[in-house]
């Protein structure tokens, strides 16, 4: 009987009830993101048989995301005659338990990220986990970390007691019944991954409803094999030389001399040699939306009651140029940091400063240094993060401070040192600098507008917490900086900047959420506005280093993608990208490209309103312009072409 008992013993009871509650825990989370963060909008978006199939993909998903993630534990069951003697039991249940322990922590993680950034774990998520120290300690100021850790604690260990009370695996299986069981897992997770493969879950016209079909799992697996990704597999293309034709008519300007080389976008911007080589102070500041500056929402012509930028609202009032139709061309610090100093479209995949063929490209930095400019960037945090040191030093930059540098700083967080230090450091370089009678390049990278949130005393008023608190920290720094830079004797010679690096929160139904994009950028300074403006041309950060190169007015050699926002121009437009997908927006109308090859058309109606319309409706030009764009892109950088060569004259 013991023989006949053995031949019918099966280990897989304590597979399928794993994946049952891998799958019911799966179920409870997209049923609380849906709840907690549904889309507002009433359409066919969101009607009940959107939500059949937001439920529907999303079981398919889980199922087999469960049953990938067991196969160590199938195979371990397979390989292992025993599993009730001593060793072999603590091993299988610490390995159980340490799987919950996981999951469980990624389950709760997966619900604050949604959150943050509407999306389940992305590229971003992956990125943070290569700066530990920052992201622990922002999960410890931020997060109840406290509570997530013992629920994970508790339900893994109630989960391995359930399991072993009542599914423990046989104590003998026969070998061919094992590798029966073992066949059995491994051709329904192929039947599976298949099914899963076949359907495309990114079907709906509105991006959180996706997102929610999905799961954080399946997620980050897209992210990491898409990091650094052959832009010509996955997206449209032109043939070369076409791309390379539109991108020069598209990126033409008055009195521009092209190299002759057609797969090039080479050119010399022209200007006077005469004029003074003015300095440049540039300040990119951490998640400074439009959304929280008052002179970009006003109320009867005047900024709202209550603005949480009063100091930047009165130098845009009296002194400075202000232009309020910009995007950021991504959600993320080394999106716009590239993008500002580099004008290079966001390319999907990870951006340049995280790839390994960044050495010598092309940025403000080096057009300005081949002028004769002493160029610093300045970090009050850790250099390594989003890799700025490597970059910045190897394209262009000739110092890189960092927050070690810094001597006896004020007040710090786990991301670096306040802002107020920063820029008290900026007039100390800026100063002796000019002391030398050389030009000089100095650009920043703020840290104060991040989660925790944390100030000197005394700068922020009391009730103002989270984003609003960060956004009136920065307002007060950068005040009290252009109060004392006007006292001093650079202040003459100097064209000072401020702008974001992207807004505070990701948000919006489109596959690029161009809304949440919109930033400001300030620009002041005697030497370039005499008299206060707001330029409401569209525009994104790739214009940022041009316009300032052309507020200087001296001729130079440019590879850049963006061109001057105060020179004339037969059209504009923005170039935005989210997650894996890319987007051009011009006029009215954005042309997005994803993964697969895929094409879709927006249309905004207004300021607050952009609607998909069907993918016939997209119009051929706008498609082969968005696409020539980041093709063109992608080989230059590809094919470490994305610099200035010596040219004869």
């Amino acid at each position: 009987m013991a023989t006949d008992s053995n031949s019918r013993a099966s280990r897989l009871p304590f597979l399928l009830t794993q994946a049952g509650v891998f799958v019911a825990l799966s179920f409870l989370l997209r049923l609380v993101l849906a709840w907690k963060f549904r889309p507002i909008e009433n359409s066919a978006a969101t009607d009940a048989a959107s939500w059949l199939r937001v439920f529907g993909v999303g079981l398919l998903l889980d199922t087999t995301v469960a049953f990938i993630l067991l196969i160590p534990a199938a195979l371990w069951l397979t390989l292992c005659r025993k599993v009730q003697g001593r060793w072999q039991r603590n091993l299988l249940l610490t390995a159980t338990a340490l799987f919950w322990l996981t999951a469980i922590f990624l389950f709760q993680g997966e619900f604050f990220f949604f959150a943050e950034y509407a999306s389940r774990y992305n590229i971003v998520a992956i990125q943070y986990l290569h700066y530990w120290t920052e992201v622990s300690g922002n999960i410890k100021e931020m997060y109840p970390w406290k509570t997530v850790v013992t629920l994970s604690l508790g339900g893994a260990a109630s989960i391995v007691w359930f399991l072993w009370a009542n599914v423990r695996p046989a104590a003998e299986v026969p070998l061919a019944r094992r590798l029966k069981g073992l066949l059995a897992w491994l051709g329904a997770t192929a039947l599976l991954l298949g099914g899963a493969w076949r359907i495309e879950f990114q079907t709906n016209s509105e991006r959180v409803m996706n997102e929610l079909s999905s799961n954080g799992f399946t997620g980050g697996a897209i992210a990491l094999w898409t990091s650094d990704l052959d832009y010509a597999h996955f997206y449209p293309t032109l043939p070369r030389e076409e791309a390379f034709g539109r991108v020069r008519k598209l990126l033409d300007s008055p009195g521009a001399e092209w190299t002759s080389d057609p797969l090039s976008i080479q050119r010399r911007i022209p200007g006077s040699a005469e004029k003074p080589r003015l300095n440049l102070v540039v300040l990119v500041q951490e998640s400074f939306g439009s959304e929280f500056w008052g002179c970009l929402n006003l109320q009867d012509g005047q900024p709202r009651k209550g603005s949480l930028t009063p100091a930047l609202d009165a130098l845009a009032a009296k002194e400075g140029m202000l232009f309020t139709n910009l995007f950021a061309d991504g959600n993320r610090t080394v999106r716009g940091l590239e993008a500002i100093f580099s004008s290079i479209p966001p390319l999907p995949g990870d951006a340049i400063l995280a790839r390994n063929k960044s050495e010598g490209c092309e940025t403000l930095a080096s057009v300005l240094a081949r002028d004769g400019y002493s160029t610093t960037f300045m970090y009050a945090g850790r250099g390594i993060f989003d890799n700025m040191k490597p970059f910045f030093t190897g394209a262009g930059f000739q110092r890189f401070i960092q927050g070690s540098d810094f001597e006896n700083p004020t007040f710090s967080t786990v991301w670096g040192h306040c802002d107020e230090d920063l820029y008290a450091r900026v007039l100390t370089e800026a100063r002796t600098a000019h002391a030398t009678g050389q030009p000089f390049l100095i650009s920043t990278m703020s840290v104060s507008n991040h989660q925790p949130f944390t100030f000197p005393a005394g700068t922020v008023p009391e009730k103002l917490r989270g984003h609003k608190a960060g956004a009136r920290y920065s307002d007060y720094a950068i005040g009290k900086f252009f109060e004392k830079a006007r006292t001093e004797p650079f202040w003459k010679d100097t064209i000072f900047v401020v702008v974001a690096d992207h807004g505070a929160r990701v948000y919006g139904s489109q596959t690029v959420p161009m809304l949440s994009y919109e930033i400001p950028m300030l620009i002041l300074g005697p030497a370039a506005v005499n008299a206060p403006a707001r330029i409401d041309t569209l525009g994104c950060q790739l214009d940022a280093a041009p316009t300032l190169l052309g507020l200087i007015g001296r001729p130079y050699d440019t590879v850049f993608y963006g061109r001057d926002l105060l020179a004339p121009a037969a059209e504009r437009f923005a170039l935005m990208n989210h997650n894996r997908s890319i987007a051009l927006f011009r006029g009215k109308e954005m042309i997005a490209l994803s993964l697969g090859k895929v094409i879709e058309r927006y249309i905004r109606t207004d300021r607050n309103t952009v609607t998909r319309e069907p993918s016939d409706a997209t119009t051929p030009e706008a498609a082969a312009d968005t696409t020539a764009l980041f093709q063109t892109a992608a080989e230059l950088y590809n094919e470490r072409r994305f610099s200035v060569k010596p040219q004869q004259r």
